[in-house]
């Protein structure tokens, strides 16, 4: 039986209060989540919350590009050992963000090619993360795309040319509710119109992105927004919102491997 789950929860997080926001997400059908790993502490940090709801809460390991420059000499040793665990399902978030350049970008491409590496090496998909270095990225990614168990790119908001490229990897493509955003989500509607149901994973981001479309006290963006966001996507695209969910959920059992959590 397909439920939600959220791909994209940024935890721990003062916004984002435990156990408020699973119990939230839990009364909304959104019963798994995945919280991402920015660094080493990060990473640490969203195991060990993972742990503590075993049959909801998944995380990953890795290093932002904007925190590439401040990887330590041993971090990919660091990123395996948290990797052993069978909570983490995904190396990342990982990629490179050209827009402010909080990490020189030489750095950052000798941070994200280590990570490719170890997610080859380890045989789990990528999380990705890009802002303002599409080429860049995607010329990387051609090199180990055939070696890769996969890989989802996180909160995508380009367009419909730079999707194609990511699906010609065989990627996965995470929706958030930047796709609600009268202005700033033009192609990114664009591009889910052709969007293969069988490459969308859904994610809020939260505690960001608070989809425009929905109206509430607080705009902290929460998981339990996940059926919001699918309603909006499914009415965009023209399809039922139960084969939108079964395929989501589909899709996410698939790339992160985690269905024998929910058999139950």
């Amino acid at each position: 039986m397909a439920h939600w789950f959220d791909i994209g929860i940024n935890l721990p997080d003062k916004r984002l209060l435990l156990p408020d926001v699973v119990e939230h997400a839990l009364n909304a059908d959104v019963t798994g989540m995945l919280l991402i790993g920015t660094d080493v502490q990060q990473s640490q940090d969203a195991l060990s919350i993972a742990q503590q709801f075993p049959q909801t809460l998944f995380s990953t390991a890795g290093i932002h590009p904007h925190y590439a420059k401040d990887a330590t000499p041993d971090f990919i040793q660091q990123l395996s050992h948290l990797a052993n665990n069978q909570k983490v399902v995904a190396i990342g978030e990982c990629g490179l963000d050209f827009n402010r350049n909080f990490s020189p970008p030489a750095t950052q491409l000798r941070i994200f090619e280590q990570q490719l590496e170890l997610a080859c090496e380890l045989q789990l998909p990528v999380y990705l993360h890009e802002r303002d270095a599409f080429s860049e990225q995607i010329a990387l990614l051609k090199t180990y795309s055939s070696k890769l168990a996969g890989a989802v790119v996180h909160c995508f908001t380009g367009n419909l040319k730079e999707m194609e490229a990511y699906l010609e990897l065989g990627f996965y493509i995470g929706v958030t509710g930047w796709v609600c955003d009268p202005k700033r989500g033009e192609s990114l509607r664009e591009a889910v119109l052709e969007l293969p149901s069988d490459r969308m994973l859904l994610e809020t981001d939260s505690p960001y992105l608070f989809p425009k479309t929905l109206k509430a006290k607080s705009r902290n963006n929460q998981p339990a927004n996940i059926p919001h966001i699918a309603e909006y996507i499914a009415n965009l695209r023209n399809q039922k919102l139960q084969d939108l969910q079964q395929s989501c959920w589909q899709n996410t059992m698939n790339l992160f491997a985690v269905g024998a959590n929910f058999e139950n």
